[in-house]
């Protein structure tokens, strides 16, 4: 039985595909550096690229190459190709920043806020800086990072008892819709940042992991067979009320043991992180049973091969001390400390660049 040809529009579209990635992979080419580096023949590649350039996804950059022989034009993306918003919400504020396909900031904004602001204040400081930043560049794409829980179908944030960071039930989606033109993507911090520690920090090449953020407030992603695993509602992670040991050894919540301790900022549930480490000498020991016995369940329920310590404090090396040196548990696992520094928006960057290269790349093969 004959077997059906690819139509010349198919093929057409697999090399301007060939042509997108490569050029994004080397921020500029000559069409004799795409064929070679695409084994696509030169005239294949040069239709290509005029198609490209006709569209306006494709631009001369003017700049020629040297040498013996005829010069060829380096082609690069459009400016027009656009950006990708990335931003954080935190009790620090907003932090925004616009990436293009290449993974260089273009533009960035920051709007203050402070704890408990609410709904209102929140979505009014995130349309700001996303105002600043579609005044400066076309926005494709959003992927947003937040530090509270988020719902993975609508991407609004989720009000939890005793979470410190609260903005209602902000919609990030809704807010920007105005300024962006394709999806936003909402995810809690701590999910992005073990994204980013698979990648490039201290569980790289990992599958089986859990992230452990330990700071004002309290965190966990679990990484299961190389993906970041949500739940139903996206709220796996949420690990301050699971039970665990209290510092005088009765079991309570993981986040009363600071309430009991008195290491809890002043009408908050949020950690005090200096008056933590200036306790160390005496609370280190109980703590360290506390956050063991957070760990025991995150190993029954998700067997990971390693626990990496993230967050304000948790990244110190003596939380990795006192957890290593303890006496032995019933099933063992490794640990080891984060290494990247801001690794909720290295994470978040990282797939708005994915999702921004894919959305440049179907807008080119629709034509």
């Amino acid at each position: 039985m004959p077997t059906s040809k690819p139509s010349l529009e198919l093929l057409r579209s697999m090399t301007d595909e060939h042509v997108l990635r490569a050029i994004m992979d080397s921020e500029r080419l000559t069409r004799t550096e795409i064929a070679a580096l695409t084994g696509i023949s030169k005239p294949t590649i040069s239709d290509s690229v005029r198609r490209l350039t006709k569209s306006g996804v494709l631009a001369d950059t003017g700049e020629r190459t040297t040498g013996r022989g005829r010069a060829g034009s380096y082609y690069s993306l459009a400016p027009e190709s656009g950006a990708a918003l990335v931003a954080e919400i935190t009790p620090r504020g907003v932090r925004a920043e616009a990436v293009d396909a290449f993974g260089a900031v273009v533009a960035g904004a920051r709007a203050a806020l402070g704890r408990a602001v609410g709904q209102e204040e929140a979505a009014a400081a995130l349309g700001d800086v996303a105002g600043q930043l579609a005044g400066s560049v076309p926005l494709r794409c959003a992927v947003i990072s937040a530090a509270d829980p988020v719902d993975r179908e609508t991407g609004r944030l989720v009000r939890l008892p005793e979470e410190p960071f609260l903005v209602g039930d902000l919609d990030p989606v809704a807010v920007l819709a105005p300024f962006v033109s394709g999806d936003v993507l909402v995810d809690n911090d701590v999910n992005w940042s073990a994204r980013a520690e698979r990648e490039d920090g201290s569980a790289c090449g990992v599958d089986n992991f859990v992230y452990l953020h330990l700071g004002e407030g309290l965190g966990a992603a679990v990484v299961a067979d190389g993906e970041v695993r949500r739940g139903g509602s996206g709220l796996i992670g949420e690990i301050a009320h699971v039970i665990t040991t209290g510092p005088d050894g009765s079991a309570i919540h993981f986040t009363e043991f600071f309430r009991e301790t008195s290491l809890r900022q002043s009408a908050t549930a949020a950690i005090d992180v200096d008056a933590l480490r200036a306790r160390y000498g005496d609370v280190l020991p109980q703590l360290a049973d506390a956050i063991r016995g957070v760990v025991l369940a995150m190993i029954a329920f998700a067997d990971p091969q390693l626990v990496v310590l993230g967050g304000t404090w948790g990244r110190d090396p003596e939380v990795l001390d006192a957890l290593t040196g303890a006496s032995a548990a019933p099933r063992e696992v490794a640990y080891t400390r984060s290494t990247l520094d801001d690794p909720e928006l290295a994470g978040a960057r990282a797939h708005a660049i994915d999702v921004l290269r894919t959305r440049i790349i179907q807008h080119a093969t629709e034509q």
